[in-house]
């Protein structure tokens, strides 16, 4: 899994300690241009979640149709804190503020790691 998220101020994503907690392995990127590195970098991870606060530079619709074009298949998740910041090239729309919805979204379609044999 990674994160895409703009760096929290206070040096930990909770985000990411949330997923971490649920047992999936994250790798966090801070910027688009980090995120597009660190696909390159490890290609084989099963999603991406993007939060809209990292498209400063950019329209989240286009860093998600830029993910795909690079890596066909690649499951992304887009995260808003309000609805108006939809995606509509993201295969899953959450908000921000429903980390549980996420843990379930990513244990229904990846399977949940608690259950895999060690």
């Amino acid at each position: 899994m990674m994160v895409a998220e703009v760096e929290p101020p206070e040096g930990l994503s909770a985000r990411k300690l949330v997923l971490e907690t649920g047992k999936f392995n994250v790798i966090t990127a801070y910027s688009v241009n980090e995120a597009f590195d660190t696909l390159a970098t490890f290609p084989k991870v099963h999603a991406v979640v993007l939060h809209a606060s990292l498209c400063k530079e950019r329209d989240c619709d286009q860093v998600v149709g830029e993910i795909k074009k690079r890596h066909p298949g690649m499951t992304v998740i887009a995260l808003s804190p309000v609805s108006s910041q939809k995606s509509k090239c993201a295969d899953y729309n959450i908000s921000s503020h429903e980390p549980e919805e996420l843990l379930n979204l990513l244990r229904s379609r990846f399977g949940d790691p608690r259950n895999q044999a060690a």
